[in-house]
């Protein structure tokens, strides 16, 4: 039953925890993005430049060139200043929407309502626009702009002077997708050389982990600003993009994810929306330059080695502005960075990957675990479950950091773990729960029938007590009181309740001393057995020492007994009790009904251990063994055999003992003497040598008469003696055929 309810709970659990990972809820998710994001911590990606640079347009360049946005023709030089210093591309990580606040229409309009002199608005008129002088600097330089797709914009869409072509479907299913975007002044995108989308989209916990490499924007797929920078870095005139469904692969079945973006010489993996997930250096200084010190020519000496051959992103990294992201490794850095570590990866061929087949293997995994888990848990117990289980996770912890650090494979290492644990804490609560129900109930069902220590056993294995029923050799017991019939009859009701009591208590307790198990009382019969439910060795020596306790305590309680009854002007004539024990097989389990039932013994065993406690009158004696019992007793224990016997009921005849003492009467010669003639007188009788065996037998009738010492207290043998003188009387004077066997056949139960 306990493992029935642990092994449900335990499937239920990782059923719901299978479920819950099928799913993937945010908080499943957070918590896998959690790992990842420790795993880039303990080991970031190592800052390498890959001709990747930022210029910055930080708090010192504010400083010396004034508030943002600078003038366009601040912008103009910018760009013609870096072409000069020998950058490859020019890609500004930001959005020239309006036309620039210091074009002589805008002066003029701001003059309109003062009187000003003709002469000084024909000057005016006659200034260049800085619209028109940064769009000539842009056409003269390698430069990419950028736009940011978003659900309000411009009217006009994005300017795309790159092509795409596509292997497979075209992904716009899978990319993240806009309804418009904020563009740049069309004089300005004329001449570009390139135009991206700068848009970063964060996790749900703000957190920047992906870099998209491409956007859906009304229905057309773009590209983003480092991918753009890239392909006009590159000289390439497209973006190849592969779907699941042109590369054979798929992404759990769906065939428009992205797999992979080629350009120009660049294979980069992506995942299903075609990001790049972010392999983050942390913050480093070596990848900014002031822009400042690009547009002051004493400058230009010591930072042209590093504008040189590099992509060039400009942005702003001053906390004003407001474009300050968190990363894996850093709570606040600039946007423009990641466009800027995007490209640096995809340059130097480094990245991370989350396989398409990931989210299977782990969930295989968190089967293994848990379902390893599930079974284990009943059988090995908590302790040796949870070594197990803490060692499954720790293989799978450091598989996936062999996996991050080695190949840069994404592998979730906490669920496994955390569903593991998810089904190991429900299971080992019910195994807990069930099993102090269990023991509970056996301390309950047992405490009255067993000795504690015993009860103590089988509650630390209860799985030595099989409630269904088994086949197990027993040793049974059977008592009755002799003579009762003339002390019940001179008691009342309540009187004899507390003689029963006083009678069943002593003889209750000695076969509990002896690891017995009580099955049940019958009015004034009590029936017991060994080596159930809880194996006992030596259960045939445990049952002929109750016997012998037994009639110990009969003695002490008669005495007790003529003493009251004395004291009270009564007469009490003393009771004896007969005991039948018998060794063999038997079915021992619950017996009943579903209503109720008890755990108790059946079999031929148990019907013989019953007839030999009725042979107890028959032979005058006290304790009546078979002799299975008497076989596995040993030499301890002092036994005299009875006879040969056919019990009503049992066709093969038994032979039958009495258990006269314990082990220092075995050692007593003059008990060794006594012995030796009692064997004769049954030898010469089964030869049937009438005159022998009479003459032992008188022998053995003389020897008690004398009253020796060995005799127990307690223990009466004269009746077999004059049992056997009838016997041999009877049979001389009528003899048995010449193949008599020598067994008698009771004739009472």
């Amino acid at each position: 039953m306990r493992r029935r309810g642990a092994y449900l709970v335990g499937i239920v659990a990782l059923l719901l925890v299978v479920g819950l990972r099928v799913f993937d809820p945010g908080p499943v998710r957070q918590l896998r993005l959690s790992a990842f994001d420790t795993f880039q911590t303990l080991a970031p990606r190592a800052y390498q430049p890959a001709d990747v640079r930022i210029v910055a347009i930080d708090e010192a360049s504010l400083n010396r060139l004034g508030q943002w946005p600078w003038p366009r023709t601040v912008l103009a030089d910018l760009v013609k200043k870096l072409d000069e210093l020998g950058a490859t591309v020019v890609a500004f990580d930001s959005v020239f929407a309006e036309a620039d606040r210091t074009a002589p229409d805008n002066l003029l309009d701001a003059w309109t309502r003062h009187d000003v002199a003709p002469e000084v608005v024909r000057s005016v008129r006659r200034l260049p626009d800085p619209d028109a002088v940064f769009a000539k600097a842009i056409a003269e330089a390698s430069v990419v702009t950028g736009f940011a797709p978003g659900a309000t914009g411009s009217p006009r869409p994005p300017a795309r002077p790159a092509g795409f072509a596509f292997s497979g479907a075209e992904p716009l299913d899978a990319v993240a997708r806009f309804r418009t975007a904020t563009t740049n002044l069309p004089i300005l995108t004329e001449g570009a050389a390139g135009n991206g989308s700068f848009t970063i989209i964060n996790d749900t916990d703000s957190v920047v982990r992906r870099a998209p490499l491409l956007h859906g924007v009304n229905g057309t797929i773009y590209p983003s600003l480092s991918a753009e920078a890239l392909r006009v870095a590159a000289g390439a005139r497209s973006h190849v993009v592969k779907s699941s469904s042109g590369s054979g692969e798929r992404e759990f079945g769906a065939e428009s994810s992205v797999v992979r973006l080629r350009i120009g010489p660049y294979e980069i993996p992506t995942t299903g929306d075609g990001s790049v997930m972010l392999y983050d250096t942390g913050p480093k200084d070596a990848r900014y330059v002031s822009a400042w010190r690009v547009l002051n020519p004493g400058e230009h000496d010591a930072i042209r080695d590093r504008i040189r051959g590099h992509i060039v992103f400009v942005g702003a990294t001053a906390s004003g502005l407001k474009d300050i992201r968190a990363s894996p490794l850093s709570p606040a850095v600039p946007g423009v960075s990641i466009h800027a570590q995007a490209t640096e990866q995809m340059r130097l061929g480094t990245f991370l990957r989350r396989p398409d087949w990931a989210s299977a293997v782990e969930l295989a995994v968190l089967v293994l675990i848990g379902g390893a888990l599930v079974l284990a848990l009943p059988r090995m117990g908590a302790a040796w479950s949870a070594v197990a289980g803490g060692l499954a996770v720790i293989a799978c912890i450091g598989l996936a950091w062999g996996s991050f650090d080695r190949l840069g494979w994404l592998f979730d290492p906490v669920f496994p773990a955390a569903g593991a644990l998810a089904v190991y804490v429900p299971t080992t609560v019910t195994m807990f729960v069930l099993t102090e129900r269990e023991k509970r109930f056996i301390r309950s069902a047992f405490s009255h029938y067993l000795s504690p220590a015993l009860v103590e056993r089988l509650t630390r294995q209860p799985e030595a007590l099989n409630l269904g029923g088994e086949n197990r050799e027993l040793t049974i017991m059977f008592t009755d009181i002799r003579g009762f019939t003339p002390v019940a009859e001179t008691m009342t009701s309540d009187e004899l309740t507390t003689f029963m009591n006083r009678f069943l208590t002593p003889m209750t307790q000695d076969i509990l001393d002896h690891a017995g198990f009580v099955d049940k009382y019958m009015g004034d019969a009590i029936m017991a057995f060994w080596n159930a439910p809880v194996e006992t060795p030596d259960h045939a020596d445990h049952a002929c020492g109750a016997a012998l306790a037994m009639r110990a305590s009969l003695v002490s309680l008669n005495r007790a007994w003529r003493e009251e009854f004395a004291a009270a002007g009564r007469h009490f004539p003393g009771i004896a009790v007969g005991i039948g024990l018998h060794t063999g097989v038997c079915c021992v389990g619950n017996v009943g009904s579903q209503q109720r039932f008890d755990y108790s013994a059946l079999g031929d065993s148990v019907n013989l251990a019953s007839r030999l406690e009725g042979q107890s009158k028959t032979y005058g004696v006290d304790i009546v063994v078979s002799e299975a019992t008497r076989s596995q007793a040993g030499g301890e224990m002092a036994f005299l055999e009875l006879d040969l016997i056919r019990v009503k009921g049992r066709r093969e005849p038994a032979r039958i003992f009495t258990l006269v003492g314990d082990g220092p009467l075995s050692g007593d010669p003059d008990w060794h003497a006594f012995e030796s003639c009692h064997r004769a007188m049954l030898e010469a009788y089964r030869r049937q040598a009438w005159d022998e065996a009479d003459a032992a037998r008188l022998r053995c009738a003389e020897t008690l008469a004398e009253g020796p010492s060995w005799l127990p207290t307690g223990v009466s043998l004269d009746t077999l003696y004059v049992l056997y003188g009838e016997r041999i009387a009877a049979l001389r004077a009528d003899p048995p055929p010449a193949d008599w066997d020598a067994v008698f056949t009771a004739q009472t139960k």
